[in-house]
């Protein structure tokens, strides 16, 4: 009998593990949704097409993931939060860090998490949490409060506002050779000319190009240090494998982190920058050059 109830555990246990993923969420933004690539999940190294289910069940084995956003796309949002909570139906989660919280505001969440988890949400949770105005809490609030309720905790991923004062006017020397690499730190240059507009002077790129690094280091630095598995959410360009957080780790002596670039349909992803790539619909293109020109 005792052994007839241990294979009916197992089995319970092995059904749950292969529990069929919830419902993707609808597309919200309104461009591309005539394109082939439209919701396209892509093994880069191989070019193949997966399933939802057959994503998670790739992601849910690595210590650490690395998820790439586009920070004003709503479905990205979305779309990250459909994994957090399908993938805690695989294995538990360790820990989650976001590039949209830095150091300043770790004690904070702390508390924060410890009230959310009893039940005690903030009547204003932007005060409670010091969350910063440049990113929309409409699009990161649903995955943060989701984040609090868990019984992992959510981590401060970057640099607080002195930290990045303080590299900016004194870059720190980077220390290991695959992040100081010559091609990566012309590709960011050529990154930071262009997010800029090509406005910023020749004299500022060195002091941008250390603040872009060090954040890099910082992301890389915490994933090591927190509970694994741990997945970091921040924009593409810091998960890439070619000029980001995944060189930071090897130069740390990390483990290797896989890496999902969520990216809109009809964006080039290469096997080089990501392990896999899932297509999302497009927001409106927004011309910021002009506003910046015109300041």
């Amino acid at each position: 009998m005792r052994v007839l109830l241990l294979f009916c555990l197992l089995g319970l246990v092995a059904c749950q593990s292969l529990q069929a993923p919830s419902a993707l969420p609808a597309w919200q933004s309104p461009q591309a949704r005539e394109h082939t690539q439209l919701g396209h999940i892509i093994e880069l190294r191989t070019g193949r097409l997966l399933t939802p289910a057959q994503l998670l069940e790739a992601l849910a084995s690595t210590p650490l993931l690395l998820v790439g956003e586009q920070h004003d796309n709503p479905d990205h949002h979305a779309l990250q939060l459909w994994l957090l909570r399908n993938l805690v139906q695989r294995r538990a989660q360790g820990s989650l860090l976001l590039e949209m919280l830095d150091s300043s505001q770790q004690q904070a969440l702390r508390q924060a998490q410890d009230d959310w988890r009893r039940g005690a949400r903030p009547a204003d949770p932007l005060l409670a949490l010091h969350w910063q105005a440049g990113w929309p809490w409409h699009l990161y609030g649903p995955l943060v409060e989701y984040a609090l309720r868990q019984p992992y905790p959510l981590l401060a991923a970057n640099l607080s506002r002195s930290e990045l004062l303080q590299v900016y006017r004194q870059p720190p020397p980077l220390v290991g050779t695959a992040s100081s690499a010559a091609a990566v730190r012309q590709a960011l240059l050529a990154q930071i000319r262009e997010s800029h507009c090509q406005l910023l002077p020749e004299s500022q790129l060195p002091a941008m190009l250390a603040v872009q690094q060090q954040r890099d280091r910082r992301m890389a630095e915490a994933l090591l240090a927190a509970a694994q598995p741990a997945m970091l959410l921040a924009g593409a360009y810091h998960v890439r494998r070619d000029v980001g957080v995944p060189l930071h780790l090897a130069d740390l002596g990390g483990p290797a982190a896989r890496v999902l670039i969520l990216a809109e349909a009809g964006r080039e992803v290469t096997a080089e920058q990501a392990d896999y790539v899932w297509y999302s619909a497009a927001v409106e293109e927004q011309d910021y050059c002009a506003s910046l020109r015109q300041r």
